[in-house]
């Protein structure tokens, strides 16, 4: 057993599955749109159409309203950035720039597109996650991880 795998939360992690499903079916059966963190976070600075702006802000908004409701429930949750906020930074626009290429983010993809068996998401989320094991094979290649 991995020292990762001794912390491993599975009963949070199913509770929060759930809930995104839950959420992502509440937007797609509700309102015939796909919970896309980047395209309601768009909609909702005014960039993009989508969903009617107010619930683009409502979700946009409880996104970090709800972490903040856990963590004042729960005593705070403790984080650990491994790399400089200039680096945080540059990935971040670059994530930003991926889901604007990628027409998505992993959320709408991942959870949504996946589960409307759209062929673009499958793709989308194979290259998301292949990229992303390559990228850890490197980093811990160099020695970064």
């Amino acid at each position: 057993m991995t020292e990762a795998f001794a912390r491993a939360m599975p009963q949070e992690g199913l509770m929060g599955g759930l809930m995104i499903g839950i959420a992502a079916a509440i937007m797609l059966l509700g309102l015939g749109r796909v919970a896309g963190v980047s395209g309601l976070a768009a909609r909702a600075s005014g960039i993009a159409g989508g969903a009617p702006r107010g619930v683009a802000l409502a979700f946009i908004i409880g996104l970090p309203l709800g972490a903040f409701l856990v963590a004042a429930i729960n005593g705070g949750v403790a984080t650990h950035f491994p790399a400089s906020s200039t680096t945080l930074i540059i990935a971040g626009l670059l994530v930003g720039f991926g889901t604007r290429l990628g027409s998505g983010c992993t959320s709408g993809h991942g959870v949504c597109g996946l589960s409307r068996l759209s062929r673009r998401s499958i793709l989308a989320t194979a290259l998301f996650m292949a990229s992303g094991i390559v990228t850890v094979a490197l980093m811990r290649l160099v020695g970064f991880l």
